[in-house]
């Protein structure tokens, strides 16, 4: 099986741990609101994420799927394509620019530095890696993603044991505007499908055989879990002083000091960036770009849409591409393909 799989399942955690996930916003948004219920819902995702992981990539393996625009022309019907298409590549751009946002308004609020140095440090090394191509991404997924699970885990576990492992948020809510804890396990799988999709359109060179793709899928999906797992115990520790917070997992990293409050700081940055070069690299495979100044180009073309703000463009973008990505796992998990592609 080689470690072609330790590889994909890097590559699948730091796709999905984006500014969200590490920030602890979207587990407060989509599971901490209904209480203990919401680890029912992380379960629930968890289960999504490792099964239809590890079926979108035996499938493109099957079909020997090398790039997005190959799964687009087998599993989708003709008169929707171009529409598809459009879709995706804005979705990539807006991605790669929000998480270029969210590093210029992490160095101002926590590091009291100019937030454009952020940003043109998320833009300088995502370029370095973008030049590597697919081999790039990799090494920095296999490198930075174990920081990333070390250090959500061991943080979250410090912050609980400091809470006491009391939960004041038990009960929670039943029924939100997302429905119940079921729905919104439903909605927050969907609202990471479509980069999911996009990144696994790319990996054919890494997936030797179809153990390779299942223990890819599986283990990325697991380990996802448990960093939900790890993340929501501390936010129902402490949910009334946090639910209301943009970055609440930074906020209970402070109450044990100003040093947990910079690792996690760092931890946040990091999970920002493996969303970002995912985003870009997508967005560079999607157009087959090789050419250094257009890479440059590219990665520059960010800069005013990441001066909108951060907030804003997680508000606009990420409903939109949400539902896009939903429609297309369920899609390509139980449409058959119009045809196999040779190779």
């Amino acid at each position: 099986m080689g470690k072609g799989w330790i590889k994909i399942a890097a590559i699948f955690i730091g796709t999905v741990i984006g500014a969200g996930f590490a920030s602890g916003r979207e587990i407060v948004e989509f599971f901490g609101v209904y209480g203990i219920k919401g680890f029912w819902g992380i379960y629930i995702l968890g289960i999504l994420l490792s099964m239809f992981g590890s079926i979108l990539l035996i499938k493109i393996y099957k079909y020997r799927i090398k790039d997005m625009d190959d799964l687009i022309e087998i599993f989708f019907p003709k008169n929707i394509k171009k529409c598809i298409d459009i879709l995706i590549i804005i979705s990539l751009y807006t991605g790669f620019s929000i998480m270029v946002s969210g590093s210029g308004a992490l160095f101002q609020e926590q590091f009291h530095i100019n937030p454009n140095m952020g940003i043109f440090i998320m833009i300088f090394l995502s370029f370095l890696v973008f030049l590597f191509s697919l081999e790039g991404f990799s090494i920095v997924n296999t490198i930075l993603v174990p920081i990333l699970i070390v250090g959500i885990i061991c943080i979250s576990f410090y912050l609980s044991k400091d809470g006491g492992y009391e939960y004041n948020n038990l009960l929670g809510k039943s029924i939100t505007y997302k429905g119940n804890f079921i729905s919104s396990s439903l909605l927050y799988f969907g609202s990471n499908s479509l980069i999911i999709i996009v990144v696994f359109s790319s990996l054919l060179p890494l997936i030797k055989n179809k153990k390779t793709a299942i223990a890819g899928g599986v283990v990325g999906g697991l380990t996802l879990f448990f960093l939900a797992i790890s993340i929501i115990r501390p936010i129902l520790i402490y949910y009334e002083e946090i639910k209301g917070l943009d970055i609440p997992m930074l906020y209970i990293a402070s109450l044990l000091g100003i040093k947990y409050k910079t690792i996690y700081s760092l931890i946040l940055w990091i999970a920002m960036f493996t969303t970002a070069v995912a985003n870009g690299f997508g967005f560079i495979n999607k157009f087959n770009i090789k050419n250094r100044i257009i890479i440059f180009i590219f990665c520059i073309s960010s800069i005013p849409l990441a001066k909108l703000g951060f907030s804003e463009l997680v508000g606009i973008i990420y409903p939109i591409s949400g539902a896009v990505g939903f429609i297309m796992m369920i899609m390509i998990i139980f449409r058959k393909p119009s045809y196999k592609i040779d190779g």
